[in-house]
């Protein structure tokens, strides 16, 4: 929180929905009303928004007291220089302009800071009233077409899991839950993950601390180009560089105030062209050092502040307590490591000062600026890559804990060391608000390895199919899932639902289709059980073909142990569970006619589906006309 503004501090509470103590900025007789993420946000936000208005008003207040002294002091300048008089009156004025705008850049900073706690509040009312899609980070660089289920389960793009879970302040958090998304877990680990965020999930403050800090809403740190950075060579690896060279640009200063003093120009000149020459030999082996120190080292502040927020806070989780302590170097804490980097990268950025580069050939200032950098980088650039990844992991928890808070009826699953086994109930689709989703039962494993899920166009076969996916991909990553209960082995996870073609490579649909399907069936010869769903399964081929394809291809997934789901318009794909002793069984979402207008209840029910709804739409919307 701002620790600068009192009116925004909240009481610590270990239960996120209830505040205690007459301290904080909820009375007693308010506790009542702040039951709820939504109603705590916009407190919150109602609260930030005073605070923000009361600011402003300073900040207009301030500007005009600036002009209003700027305009005095023109008065006393035009009066000094017309009458020789004012003089005092002018020293005053400009005394009391710089006071201004000191304590106005104060303001501004506060400012600064409250308006990201404020788009802090305002992107979780967002997410809580399903208006967040869109507005956020996407991640879709981290997309793949090559893995095995992230562009089919929506994991990254608009309105994607990755934008619902990012609130991130840094790259480094960003690519660390990418990671997670793609990269499922060990149950050991995911057990580790839970605590932490469980443990994160109680403290809001912290979350929106690590929102704000840096006073930034968009990323701004590189931890690729920091890391390569800290392990980058330097190329001048003299101990007597810095030395020398300090000395010569001395040397230089004093021959100028000598050719002034006593009108001798050849020591100025002989020093000139020595620095010249030597400053010249030592910029071309520093190369482009420079350049790349300077890109690697952008934002610090973020970072620095980052890494304060989470070595203040008192964390119980074993792993949030092991990342912080490994914020630690030579007996420094990062953030006052990386708050000297930054002071030293500000001094290097001004070798682009015009004045500078007038000088800096005699006085060697950027050499002096690389090689103070690099004394920093030989104390503290080995710890880069921890600290980079202790913040990284950090938000990463932040994130999944934010998405806990805001969702506190969704279940926390738990792990089991049988073979191939999601069992759920009441499973929903994370993705899709809670006031629109219809719940459903899921049992695969002990027996029943495959479902069959036909029904009509629009009953909600695939997001049901996604709904699987998401929720097992959201547990093995260390979140809770949209369910009432989860039960699973590790799995891994493998899905065949968005397939395009690609008219620039020259791949059609089915192509595309069965490659993506070799993906999958390579991960069944794996030693992780495989948890693979498939929606309308080789449709792009004649309906002989696909029964046959469709009935080898599930065959041999169930042989290798693997559990999963297909959903089928092609009916003929229902009589697949007569082949496979009893291991498949058939499963239906049906729709209904109630006054002209199809109706779905998206409920699962077990057997074929006996209804059909294509003509129906076609007709609904025109297409066939009588």
């Amino acid at each position: 929180m701002l620790s600068s503004i009192q009116p925004c501090r909240f009481p610590r509470a270990s239960n996120p929905h209830a505040y205690h103590g007459t301290r904080g900025r909820f009375p007693v007789k308010e506790r009542s009303n702040i039951d709820s993420p939504h109603a705590i946000y916009s407190q919150r936000l109602q609260e930030s928004g005073r605070v923000r208005a009361q600011l402003r008003g300073r900040d207009r207040i301030f500007g005009l007291a600036k002009l209003a002294l700027g305009a005095l002091g023109v008065f006393f300048l035009i009066q000094f220089l017309r009458e020789r008089t004012g003089m005092s009156g002018l020293l005053i004025t400009i005394a009391g302009f710089a006071i201004l705008a000191v304590l106005h850049e104060f303001v501004l900073f506060r400012i600064r800071k409250i308006d990201t706690l404020v788009a802090f509040y305002e992107r979780g009312l967002a997410r809580l009233e399903n208006r967040w899609a869109g507005t956020g980070e996407r991640g879709e660089t981290y997309g793949n077409e090559a893995h095995p289920y992230a562009r089919d389960l929506d994991l990254f793009g608009r309105g994607s899991l990755f934008e619902l879970l990012c609130t991130f302040r840094t790259r480094a958090g960003e690519e660390k839950l990418a990671r997670w998304l793609l990269e499922p877990a060990p149950p050991d680990e995911v057990k580790i993950r839970q605590l932490a965020v469980q443990d994160l999930a109680k403290r809001t403050e912290f979350r929106e601390n690590l929102f704000t800090a840096g006073h930034k809403v968009r990323l701004g740190l590189h931890p690729d180009l920091l890391g390569a950075w800290a392990v980058e060579h330097f190329p001048l690896q003299t101990s007597a560089a810095p030395v020398f060279a300090a000395v010569l640009a001395a040397l230089w200063v004093a021959s100028v105030f000598f050719a002034e003093a006593r009108g001798l120009y050849w020591p100025l000149l002989l020093v000139s062209i020595v620095n010249l020459a030597l400053n010249r030999s030592l910029s071309k082996r520093l190369g482009g050092y420079v350049e790349s120190s300077e890109t690697a080292t952008e934002d610090l502040a973020l970072l620095c502040a980052a890494l304060r927020v989470i070595e203040e806070e008192h964390f119980n989780s074993g792993r949030l307590r092991s990342l912080q302590s490994s914020l630690q170097s030579d007996g420094a804490s990062a953030s006052a490591a990386i708050r000297k980097l930054e002071r030293r990268t500000r001094y290097l950025a001004q070798h682009r000062n015009l004045i500078i580069r007038v000088i800096d050939g005699f006085v060697f200032y950027t050499v002096l600026c690389a090689l103070w950098l690099e004394s920093w980088r030989r104390k503290y650039g080995r710890a880069i890559p921890d600290w980079l990844a202790a913040v990284g992991e950090m938000e990463a928890l932040a994130a999944l804990s934010c998405y806990a808070f805001e969702h506190p009826g969704d279940a926390w699953p738990e792990f089991a060391a049988d073979r191939a086994l999601f069992e759920a109930k009441l499973l929903a689709h994370p993705l899709m608000p809670e006031a629109q989703s219809v719940r459903n039962d899921v049992s695969l494993g002990n027996g029943l390895r495959l479902m069959v899920l036909s029904g009509p166009n629009m009953s909600g076969k695939s997001t049901f199919v996604r709904g699987i996916g998401i929720n097992a991909v959201l547990a093995q990553c260390g979140a809770p899932v949209r369910a009432e209960s989860l039960r699973m082995s590790p799995l891994a996870v493998g899905a065949s639902i968005c397939i395009l073609d690609s008219l620039q490579g020259g791949v059609s649909r089915f192509y595309a289709e069965i490659q993506h399907l070799k993906v999958i069936s390579d991960l069944t010869r794996g030693t992780i059980p495989v948890l693979f769903l498939l929606d309308e399964l080789l449709s792009g081929t004649n309906s002989h073909d696909r029964l046959q394809g469709s009935e080898l291809l599930v065959r041999t997934f169930v042989e290798h142990g693997a559990i999963g789901l297909i959903t089928t318009h092609d009916l003929a794909l229902a009589r697949i569970p007569e082949t496979l002793n009893g291991a498949a069984r058939n499963y239906h979402f049906e729709d209904r006619l109630e006054d002209g207008k199809l109706q779905f209840d998206f409920k699962l029910r077990e057997g074929v589906v006996q209804t059909s709804n294509a003509l129906r739409l076609m007709a609904s919307i025109g297409l066939l006309n009588e």
